[in-house]
């Protein structure tokens, strides 16, 4: 365990002229991330051979946000732009290896667990909270940072199988022993954690890598799926018949093995099961720290949020991965859960919200609910009308970004995309909720697409220089961490 204090810390204080609450008024917070996690999640009825029972019951301890959204399809900007508050158009970082604090944007923002260090909380994280784990030095108390392994020698499944191991994408039963997995082991720091008296208020965030590739997990998670029985996503063999090109160049990604090969090979099936067998096992996971949170003394004061980074392709639309502008990339689970005592009132309970959300908005929600001093700098918007009233109107749309000048608007029944070259598509979520039919040509969808033309960012910064170790992450990823994990990954 490292434990930094850094300068931002009293900067912060000395210019917003924050004056921290009195530590009994003052909730705690639980923030945890998964990487790479769509909608295949039980509440979000994204799969229907989705398990994930704890996750279920977290969304009804809150508000289910059915229709939220990340600010880039990818690790990197979309952990900065949470974490930091603003959108990758404003600050350039579009790649995972733009490393933000380079940035001549943003290099001096305040991180949200900054803020909430110069607030008087103590923070501490663990696992996978910033791509390739980097990021630690914005908490005080940094656990164990994770990592996607441990890896198997040999492939099992993937475009190398039963030869020596060669970058992430591979798939199967692996470790034999959960226990030898390093979500497990966040879990357990977090578990341990939770499970101290502490008398300041404390800001924690956990980072599981499940279910990112490789799709690795103990055999345990297999079991409840057999290969034979294992439902794959529709698809229509056109779908790519009506992108514009500028799409289909957007997407093209050489990382995973292309969509052919799963369909030749007969490997879609397995990778498909592994990817359903891995977001169970993250559930548990999950479950192992809200069971100590539940167990331990901070149980009725600590609010808790749990989302993904962005989602993940498994052969819609024909690719793998994510890095695109579809519902199936930039789509998330988020829920957000109050607290339990004194706390608690006011705010709704197992409920869902259909309005399109963003998770630009953790950081000014958790402002106002948790009442800290303000950042002028947040680009996204309290959900905390939300969480009185789910059934509320929100004017604003989601808005994700990948790479410069690439754009999508979700709104509650729409997604309007546009590309740097000016083509466009638009897609009807009440009928195609695939997106198989882009509207974008037809003239009685001209209305619409002026509607979501508006809510374009107005500035598109230029990309940040790359830097050559970036996604490798600062901090003690220790022997565990692979060379070979490359920007590219995410």
């Amino acid at each position: 365990m490292k434990t930094v204090i850094g300068l931002w810390t009293c900067c912060l204080l000395v210019c917003c002229h924050a004056v921290p609450l009195r530590a009994e008024e003052r909730p705690n917070v639980l923030l945890i991330t998964i990487d790479d996690l769509n909608d295949w999640v039980g509440c979000l009825g994204g799969h229907p051979q989705a398990r994930t029972p704890r996750i279920d019951a977290l969304a009804r301890r809150g508000v289910l946000f059915k229709n939220a959204h990340c600010q880039a399809p990818i690790c990197n900007p979309s952990r900065v732009s949470f974490m930091t508050g603003i959108r990758p158009s404003t600050s350039g970082v579009y790649l995972n290896n733009h490393r933000f604090r380079k940035s001549e944007t943003i290099a001096d923002a305040v991180t949200l667990s900054q803020h909430f260090a110069a607030d008087g909380y103590a923070t501490l994280g663990c696992g996978k909270l910033y791509h390739g784990s980097g990021g630690q030095d914005n908490f005080q108390t940094y656990g164990p940072a994770g990592g996607q392994g441990p890896m198997s020698r040999l492939q099992l499944n993937g475009p190398a199988k039963g030869k020596p191991s060669r970058g992430l994408w591979d798939w199967g039963p692996f470790p034999e022993d959960e226990a030898d997995t390093h979500d497990v082991e966040d879990a357990q720091w977090a578990a341990a954690q939770l499970g101290r008296e502490r008398e300041d208020a404390f800001f924690l965030g956990v980072g599981f890598y499940r279910p990112h590739v490789p799709f690795y997990a103990p055999p345990k998670w297999f079991q409840e799926r057999p290969l034979e029985h294992v439902k794959l996503p529709p698809i229509r063999p056109d779908d790519r018949d009506d992108i514009p090109v500028a799409g289909l160049e957007l997407t093209r990604n050489s990382t995973p093995p292309p969509h052919d090969w799963f369909l030749e090979s007969g490997g879609w099936r397995s990778a498909v099961q592994a990817y359903l067998a891995c977001t169970t096992f993250t559930d548990h996971c999950v479950g192992m720290v809200i069971d100590a949170l539940d167990a331990g003394p901070h149980a009725d004061d600590t609010w808790i949020i749990l989302l993904s980074d962005h989602g993940f392709h498994l052969g819609e639309k024909a690719r793998w991965a994510k890095q695109a502008l579809w519902e199936r990339a930039t789509k998330v689970p988020l829920i957000v859960v109050p607290p339990r005592g004194e706390k608690a009132a006011g705010w709704v309970r197992d409920a869902v919200c259909p309005q399109p959300v963003e998770l630009l908005d953790i950081y000014p929600t958790l402002i106002e609910v948790c009442g800290l001093s303000a950042n002028q700098r947040l680009e996204g918007r309290s959900l905390a009308p939300l969480l009185k009233n789910p059934a509320a109107e929100r004017k604003f749309p989601a808005l994700t970004t990948y790479q410069e000048g690439n754009h999508a608007v979700r709104s509650v029944h729409w997604r309007y995309i546009r590309y740097g070259d000016g083509s466009e598509e638009l897609y009807d979520h009440r009928v195609d909720p695939h997106e198989w039919s882009n509207l974008a040509d037809d003239p009685e969808k001209a209305a619409v697409l002026s509607r979501h033309r508006k809510w374009l960012p107005r500035v598109n910064a230029p990309a940040m220089r790359s830097d050559p170790a970036g996604g490798k992450g600062k901090g003690k990823n220790r022997a565990r961490k692979k060379k070979k994990e490359t920007a590219s990954a995410g």
